[in-house]
């Protein structure tokens, strides 16, 4: 599942595209990014945690939830 991004947020700075570590995302300057390849999506979470305007979401497939760590979250779980 790609990542979703708000286009209504996005300001088109182009962090997400150049932090992704499978170039899922195409960006052209000026211009939001769009999903390039939606099914290499590593589900890193790297997009979400750099976006400043926090326009970024994923949809993190079932298997995958069975080891995913909500990076937002400190070590107390607050």
């Amino acid at each position: 599942m790609p990542p979703i991004i708000s286009m209504t947020k996005c300001k088109a700075c182009g962090i997400c595209a150049d932090i992704c570590p499978t170039d899922v995302l195409a960006m052209k300057k000026g211009i939001p990014p769009k999903v390039k390849y939606p099914e290499e999506c590593w589900h890193c979470n790297a997009c979400v945690l750099d976006c400043p305007e926090s326009a970024i979401t994923l949809r993190i497939p079932l298997p995958a939830m069975m080891l995913y760590v909500d990076a937002k979250k400190d070590s107390t779980g607050v």
